[in-house]
C-alpha cells in the first residue's frame, strides 16, 4: 500500500475488525477516518452479487465528475473488464480477504491519474457478503480534479491481503476460491503446507 489514505483506512479496518474476518458496518465512525472520508467509499453487496455504491466521499465523485451513489461499481472499467472485476470483489467477501489495485484513470482528453484502490470486507447486521468499504485515491491530486472527469479505468497491479496477513503471490487469481483451498493440506499439529 503505497498511498496514505490506502494505509490509513486499512490501519482503520484493521483495528476494528481485531480477531474477526471483518468488523460490523455500524462500527465505522465516519469521525474517526475524517481525513480520508473525501476519498471513502461503500459498496452495497446485492443478492445477485452485483456491488453498488452506498456511499462514496466528495474527492471521489468530482474524480469521476458525478454523484457515484447508486452507480454499479464495475461500471467505472471498460465493459470488457467487468468480469475480472466481479471475480476480485467475490474474493474480497468469500474469502474476507482484502484487495488492494494500482489503477490508470483516463479522461475523454487523454488525461491520466495513478490511482490506488482497496476493498476491505464488512459485515451487516450480522451479516457476511454484505457490505465493502474502500478508498480510491491518487498519489497526487491532478489538476484538473474537477473539471474533467475519469470515464474510465484500467488496473496496472493487484494483489490481496488474506485474512491471516498474507500477501497472495503473482499466482492470484488462478481458479476459483475452492480450487485455491484444495492446495493446502492440513497435518496433524494444526500446521499448514502447500500441497504439491
Amino acid at each position: 500500500m503505497k498511498h496514505p489514505s490506502t494505509r490509513m483506512i486499512f490501519a482503520y479496518w484493521d483495528a476494528l475488525r481485531g480477531e474477526r474476518a471483518a468488523p460490523e458496518r455500524g462500527e465505522i465512525e465516519p469521525g474517526e477516518i475524517r481525513h480520508v472520508l473525501a476519498d471513502t467509499f461503500i459498496l452495497e453487496i446485492e443478492d445477485d452479487r452485483s456491488a453498488g455504491f452506498r456511499l462514496a466521499g466528495t474527492r471521489l465523485c468530482a474524480l469521476f465528475g458525478k454523484e457515484l451513489k447508486g452507480t454499479r461499481f464495475v461500471d467505472l472499467w471498460p465493459g470488457h473488464s467487468a468480469p475480472g472485476i466481479r471475480r476480485h470483489l467475490d474474493t474480497v467477501v468469500d474469502e474476507t480477504a482484502g484487495l488492494v489495485m494500482g489503477l490508470v484513470g483516463t479522461t475523454d482528453a487523454g488525461d491520466t491519474v495513478d490511482l490506488e484502490l482497496v476493498l476491505l470486507p464488512l459485515r451487516h447486521r450480522g451479516k457476511p457478503h454484505a457490505r465493502v468499504l474502500g478508498t480510491l485515491s491518487p498519489a497526487v491530486p491532478p489538476v484538473w480534479l474537477g473539471f474533467n472527469a475519469v470515464t474510465s479505468l484500467a488496473t496496472v497491479s493487484l494483489r490481496v491481503i488474506w485474512p491471516s496477513g498474507r500477501v497472495s503471490g503473482p499466482s492470484f487469481g488462478v481458479g476459483d476460491p475452492t480450487e485455491r483451498r484444495r492446495r493446502f493440506v492440513v497435518h496433524e499439529g494444526g500446521r499448514a503446507a502447500a500441497g504439491d
